[in-house]
């Protein structure tokens, strides 16, 4: 029987190189013919069933997820039976992932079903230097099993495979902190929309200066927005929530961003307004981002002209006058400003991104604008359902300062607390102003001389204030003003 299936064998591929090496001289309908009814024939003899799975698939040639599920997923299988491995750092340096080389092959088991899993790579043809951004290599995992077992496989252990390469994905991977890059350089060599750096602030809630009860409860909101994916699509409703960070500076907002990202583990893409060129761009970058991420906006009170006022009517009087009597010199001036602001996005235009259909392009985003100036927003942008929270960022109170005592100093209890506690009363200092001041200059200073130095600067800020009220009182009512004669 070995020696009949050995001659079959034999005879089949003398068949093929014959076919594949005279192929070209035969008519095409029956070189389609003959290469139909060999495939046939091998797989009949062949009881193995073949899937590929390509890097790169679509007309825009997209990074396949499946691809990149099943390298996270055989990292395991071939660091255990291959013999030649690549290496890839994570994280800093902090561990080292393996995968299998190039035209290597690893074997697995799913519920004692052995499979084989092969990693080729198909060189260029063309010799030539690309400057693409995407390889020409074609890389691709083979995945083979028997005919038998083909249900299991195809409705199990593929399911499998994919949901375990993505959870080792999301153990593995770096946070990132986007930027968006002008227009002008999103084609060409290695075209991004977004620059990236690796997050790595480290700021949490627990370092927060802020009243627990009010931490507690932004915890808690941002936890239940991660879990609400069936939520939110029973509500119909896109993904995502608005929050809005006000206060005056130094009150700890950037801070809060970096806690929430440290929270959820999400990215962070901070968009640069004015570097945007209108609209169209604008829902581009949006598009271009990923979920699990939190999108910001910082003073988007001074980003662009977003507040929604009107010009004075005699302002505008005066433009339709100058129209009229030169209208050249009036397209003069628009293309002036126009080319100062750079930026030609409205307040429409963010709103349809951030609420609007495209807003439901992805999932599991946090969108948040901060603003010192909340009073100066148009209230249409941090309505209920854009802005869904708003979170004031105050000055530092006593709960917040016994955070920032403990931050720096390593103190959480002290003799010199209750007369802080009672200097705070009446002022409004920055947690920055407060950190700055607990923070030791010099190796000499020690945690006592840090909280003396604090009690004289709030002391000393308590008085100019008081001066400051006196005098604006004093000209309310007219005692301060000094007449002639």
């Amino acid at each position: 029987m070995w020696t009949e299936l050995g001659a079959t064998i034999s005879s089949l591929a003398v068949a093929f190189f014959m076919f594949d090496k005279y192929s070209h001289c035969l008519p095409f309908i029956f070189r389609g013919y003959l290469e139909r009814n060999l495939r046939k024939l091998v797989n009949f003899v062949n009881p193995y069933v073949e899937i590929t799975f390509h890097e790169y698939t679509g007309e825009r040639l997209k990074r396949s997820d499946a691809f990149f599920a099943i390298q996270n997923y055989l990292s395991t299988s071939s660091t255990e039976n291959a013999n030649r491995l690549k290496a890839d750092v994570v994280n800093e340096s902090q561990s080292v992932v393996l995968s299998m080389d190039d035209h290597e092959e690893v074997t697995d088991v799913f519920n004692g079903v052995k499979v084989w899993w092969a990693s080729y790579k198909i060189p260029p043809q063309s010799k030539t230097i690309s400057f693409s951004h995407i390889t020409e290599e074609k890389r691709y995992y083979k995945l083979t099993f028997h005919k038998h077992y083909r249900q299991i496989i195809t409705k199990s252990y593929l399911q499998h495979v994919l949901k375990e390469g993505k959870a080792i994905a999301e153990k593995n991977r770096q946070r990132m902190l986007y930027t968006n890059t002008p227009s002008k350089d999103w084609q060409g060599w290695r075209p991004t929309k977004w620059g990236n750096i690796v997050f790595e602030h480290p700021s949490t809630f627990d370092t927060l200066a802020m009243e627990t009860q009010k931490k507690d409860e932004i915890k808690k909101d941002l936890i239940k927005f991660s879990k609400g994916k069936d939520y939110y699509a029973k509500i119909g409703k896109a993904w995502k929530r608005g929050y809005l960070l006000y206060g005056p500076p130094g009150t700890g907002k950037s801070s809060m961003i970096a806690a929430m990202a440290n929270l959820l583990d999400y990215d962070v893409y901070d968009i640069e307004l004015t570097t945007v060129k209108d609209n169209s761009e604008l829902r581009k970058l949006l598009i271009d981002t990923k979920g699990r991420s939190i999108i910001v906006i910082e003073d988007i009170d001074c980003s662009l002209d977003l507040t929604g006022q009107r010009k004075k009517r005699k302002e505008k009087d005066d433009d339709e006058a100058d129209k009229e009597k030169d209208p050249i010199s009036k397209l003069k001036k628009e293309a002036e400003k126009e080319g100062e602001s750079g930026s030609k996005v409205t307040l429409s235009g963010l709103l349809n991104v951030i609420d609007g259909i495209w807003s439901a392009c992805g999932g599991e985003r946090i969108i948040i604008f901060t603003t010192n100036y909340v009073d100066k927003l148009d209230p249409a942008l941090i309505r209920t359902g854009r802005m869904d929270k708003h979170i004031e960022m105050s000055y530092c109170c006593f709960e917040a300062f016994k955070v920032l005592a403990k931050n720096y100093l390593d103190i959480e209890s002290h003799e010199l607390f209750g007369k802080i506690e009672e200097v705070f009363a009446g002022t409004k200092m920055s947690p920055a102003y407060v950190a700055d001041m607990l923070m030791p200059k010099s190796e000499e200073q020690d945690g006592e001389t840090c909280l003396k130095n604090l009690i004289a600067g709030l002391e000393a800020s308590k008085e100019e204030a008081g001066k400051k009220s006196e005098e604006a009182a004093m000209l309310e009512t007219g005692d301060g003003v000094v007449t002639e004669g």
